[in-house]
């Protein structure tokens, strides 16, 4: 392996397309997926082919091929390839291990959020109308997606006012004796207190159904006929009621940004680029609806084409959700048939693309197009604003350049227990929220030694790093590289926790990062910081400083992450309850008893017959939880 490195110093992209050529004997010419993988076993590129070896072949051609793909190629130690039947397969598990892997010469889409559904239960006598996040399961009925929670919860509050469907869940519904505050402003037909009959609520589910279909007409002149009647039957409290839904219904259609009367079902994609950078905004239209829009910026698209990043983009996207029968886009995307092949594969149904060149589809396409330019724009401006202030960190603390990676540590506890301690990161694009750390304490420390903490934090984070970096430079012989280590190491304390934190890296060999303490001002007033940074006297910032502003963000956000992480854990362990130490006491069974007796403290302090009456608790069962909180008792011979 030595050997091979000096090699690749001397003539590198040769190296590369050496391991090529030697993968290509065995390579075969079906369709598939290859990956170049670099000497730790990353994926450095994600392909897909027709024909595997006529692909990879083109690789080998270094005097074709750009600039990236010839670093690309130098890189290239090993590949892997996986054959699949069709190209359209293919393009399916390309785009899966490109959004899995996130090779760095791939174009990657950046999207690790679940996207909301509504859902209507199928197996109740009522159906319950929610939010429902994560893959759809059975039993359900779904609309969406929607690009927000704040879309679906709109909705949801719309198909109240409209239809009066419970929201509640079946354990509440099944508990009720009298009506909730939604049915008392209008919001639900209250169906637990039978205030309406079976036959009733079936009609509003139907109509509901019907409206999340797209036939909004039809349920609207239905209302209106419903209310004449009851008018002119001077039932006059009923139309009062019905002309309330219509209203709703009214609004419903005529509220969001766009409502295209000509669309039924699909996503309207457009991209926009420049500065090397891309925006791809998709407005989700369903039923006619627009279920609300997101922008998303992809990774990796300097030098690309609109169609390339669009391709790549479409792709991605729909490997964990089902794509609407049209896409309609602003540009046309690369090898759009099998895009259209491999949706539609994956959709079990046609699935078309399109970019419209004239009418309502058009006018809403650059709608999209728009907001995909703003987006941009906004972003492009907050990262010139984002250079600036990293900057002036340089220039504070003596930096060589402007920081690429700022790390900021923090701890949070309770008196020592459930204590945690974090790392956030931050850098050009602001906080890289994928390079968050958490890492719970193991101690054993003493409670509350903060020092301690932050000291098993550190040796855990740099002391893995080293030992990775140490383990690879003796593999391959080639002096060890580190994309991940920090320019700056920020952490929140005065110069204990920094003289505490020094010997830490000093002990490790960490002498290369810039380390820098904030301690909080006079009665902890923010704006009044102080800072340590070991080569100089303390010293303050002026009140209004952007960069103080910027580090005291910094701090509040390792600070917020602490503590939500802290509150997690907590959580966890307080649902872990002594129920779970009785054998014999499943999931079930806890549901049980903590619904019965409502909490862990409750089943402590119920007597034998009353832990016997409890509903999925067997007379054996109670007896074996009885005996757990009352270790001395015994059962008196009948």
């Amino acid at each position: 392996m030595a050997g091979d490195a000096a090699d690749t110093r001397a003539r590198p992209v040769q190296i590369g397309v050496g391991v090529i050529e030697r993968a290509l004997l065995t390579m075969p010419l079906s369709p598939g997926v290859y990956r170049m993988l670099d000497g730790k076993g990353d994926a450095l590129y994600v392909g897909k082919a027709r024909s595997l070896k006529k692909r990879v072949y083109s690789y080998t051609q270094v005097g074709r091929l750009q600039e990236r793909l010839r670093r690309m190629v130098n890189e290239t130690v090993s590949m892997e390839i996986v054959t699949t039947h069709t190209e359209a397969e293919a393009l399916l598990l390309e785009a899966n291990l490109i959004k899995r892997l996130k090779p760095r010469y791939n174009i990657v889409l950046r999207d690790d959020k679940s996207y909301p559904w509504l859902m209507m239960t199928d197996g109740h006598a009522f159906p319950q109308i929610t939010k429902h996040r994560g893959k759809p399961g059975k039993g359900a009925s779904y609309w969406g997606p929607f690009a927000s929670a704040w879309a679906v919860n709109q909705t949801v509050t719309a198909m109240q006012r409209v239809f009066l469907l419970r929201s509640c869940s079946d354990s509440v519904f099944s508990n009720r004796t009298r009506p909730c505050l939604l049915h008392q402003i209008k919001r639900c037909s209250a169906p637990c207190v039978e205030r309406i009959d079976r036959e009733g609520y079936d009609r509003l589910v139907g109509q509901a159904r019907a409206f999340l279909s797209g036939k909004a007409g039809s349920v609207q002149k239905e209302l209106a006929v419903e209310m004449e009647t009851a008018s002119e039957a001077m039932e006059f409290e009923r139309a009062a009621a019905l002309r309330d839904r219509i209203r709703g219904l009214t609004h419903v259609q005529g509220s969001g940004i766009m409502n295209p009367a000509s669309i039924e079902d699909a996503d309207v994609i457009a991209i926009h680029l420049a500065a090397g950078q891309a925006c791809v905004q998709v407005f989700f239209i369903r039923g006619g609806r627009n279920n609300g829009n997101r922008a998303f910026f992809p990774a990796n698209t300097k030098g690309e084409e609109a169609g390339e990043v669009l391709s790549a983009f479409i792709a991605q996207f729909y490997d964990d959700k089902p794509p609407p029968p049209l896409l309609l886009l602003n540009f046309a995307v690369s090898e759009p048939e099998l895009i259209q092949e491999a949706l539609s594969l994956k959709a079990d149904r046609k699935v078309e693309l399109a970019v419209p060149v004239r009418g309502e589809k058009r006018q809403v396409v650059e709608h999209a197009a728009t907001n995909a330019r703003e987006a941009l724009e906004r972003k492009l401006a907050e990262g010139a604003g984002q250079a600036k202030l990293l900057d002036g960190v340089a220039a504070l603390f003596g930096l060589a350049g402007p920081p690429e990676r700022i790390e900021t540590y923090d701890n949070s506890h309770i008196m020592g227990t459930n204590a945690y301690g974090v790392m956030v990161v931050a850098g050009p694009e602001g906080f890289t929220k994928q390079a968050y750390r958490k890492y719970s304490i193991r101690g054993p420390i003493t409670p509350g030694d903060d020092f301690a903490m932050m000291r098993e934090v550190l040796e855990r984070r740099f002391g893995r790093a080293l030992r990775e970096q140490a383990a690879r430079q003796e593999e391959t012989g080639e002096a060890p590289s580190r994309p991940d280590w920090p320019d700056l190491l920020l952490i929140d304390g005065g110069l204990g926790q920094f003289s505490a934190v020094r010997q830490v890296l000093d002990d490790l060999g960490v002498t290369d990062v810039k380390l820098v303490a904030i301690a909080k001002g006079p009665d902890r007033d923010a704006g009044r910081e102080w800072f340590h940074t070991g080569d100089a006297a303390p010293f303050q910032l002026p009140p209004r400083d952007p960069v103080l502003y910027y580090l005291q963000r910094l701090r509040d956000e390792a600070h917020r992450f602490a503590i939500t992480t802290h509150r997690a854990g907590r959580s966890k362990a307080i649902v872990r309850s002594e129920l779970d130490e009785i054998p014999g006491i499943g999931a079930a069974r806890k549901r049980a008893l903590l619904n019965h007796f409502g909490s862990a403290r409750g089943v402590k302090q119920a007597g034998l017959s009353d832990l016997e009456n409890t509903p999925g608790v067997s007379r054996e069962t109670a007896r074996s939880i009885y005996g757990h909180f009352h270790p001395g008792w015994r059962e008196e011979p009948g």
